[in-house]
């Protein structure tokens, strides 16, 4: 039997609404701990590890989107209703817990999703994209192989040669394993239909939208095209940023995670669906 995953729970107003953070492929709890103190104050806030990764069980399976959402489930049963954060992976598996638990969701901020047609469509984009390398994420077997040297060569050294996150995110980066990563990988990056599930949710569900305009990872465009038809779904675009706009200007995002939480229209970036800002968001490539 598989444990639960692991959970940390800040905050004080049990009472309160809780916004729960969900890192993306390869990230733990501390892609975010440093840098929410803000809600903490206002909110109940929990960071859990993905199922295979951080501190969370590293069972040898199939990571499925029912699997990781089952484990989500579990450990998110206490909470009632919650605001999900989801960054990448994470923002893919807040919206299939959402389709499948609608009734315990109040609202999604997506952050740097990758919002593809199917396998295909992925895999042009890594290969043929502007990403340096990506036909290593579209090869199993090189993408297991890369998963392994980087974990058990290039652990140590990754806060030194990956600059553009923060030396702790680079050091979690090592606590999973090949088949946690290269099965999440395949099993939710590059095979569930994520827009399917998000134009299922009841419109009551609030979604909002957090983009860097220099994401090679995810591309910007599709978000655009499929937040075009959906007036009530809110897409704001940090033009300079690249696929982590919570790292490169956490009080902008968290302004706008608030917002959402509290229910308030952010009247700052006017009525329109769409907004671009230009406060923060380094140019710091991925």
């Amino acid at each position: 039997m598989i444990g639960p995953l692991h959970a940390e729970v800040r905050g004080s107003l049990a009472d309160g609404p809780t916004v729960v953070f969900l890192p993306g492929l390869g990230g733990t709890t501390r892609y975010w701990s440093s840098r929410v103190a803000a809600l903490e104050r206002r909110y109940r806030v929990v960071l859990v590890d993905l199922l295979g990764f951080g501190d969370s069980p590293r069972p040898w399976a199939r990571y499925s989107v029912e699997r990781h959402v089952q484990s989500l489930a579990e450990v998110l049963r206490p909470y009632g209703r919650v605001t999900l954060v989801g960054h990448s992976l994470g923002a893919l598996l807040a919206i299939a817990y959402a389709a499948r638990e609608p009734e315990r969701v109040g609202g999604l901020a997506l952050l740097g999703m990758p919002c593809f047609t199917g396998q295909r469509d992925a895999y042009e984009h890594y290969r043929h994209g502007p990403m340096r390398a990506g036909f290593l994420a579209t090869n199993v077997v090189l993408a297991a192989a890369t998963c392994i040297m980087t974990r058990r060569l290039l652990g140590r050294l990754l806060p030194y040669l990956l600059r553009h996150v923060p030396r702790e995110v680079a050091e979690d980066l090592v606590k999973h394993n090949w088949r946690s990563a290269t099965s999440s990988l395949w099993e939710v990056v590059y095979r569930y239909d994520a827009l399917a599930d998000l134009e299922s949710l009841p419109r009551r569900i609030d979604v909002l939208f957090i983009h860097g305009g220099r994401d090679v990872m995810a591309p910007l465009a599709a978000v655009e095209r499929a937040a075009a038809g959906h007036p009530w779904w809110r897409l704001n675009v940090f033009p300079d940023s690249d696929h982590h706009p919570f790292l490169r200007d956490p009080r902008a995002c968290l302004r706008l995670i608030d917002g959402l939480v509290s229910g308030r229209a952010v009247a700052a970036l006017g009525t329109e669906p769409t907004a671009r800002l230009t406060e923060g968001a380094g140019s710091d490539s991925p």
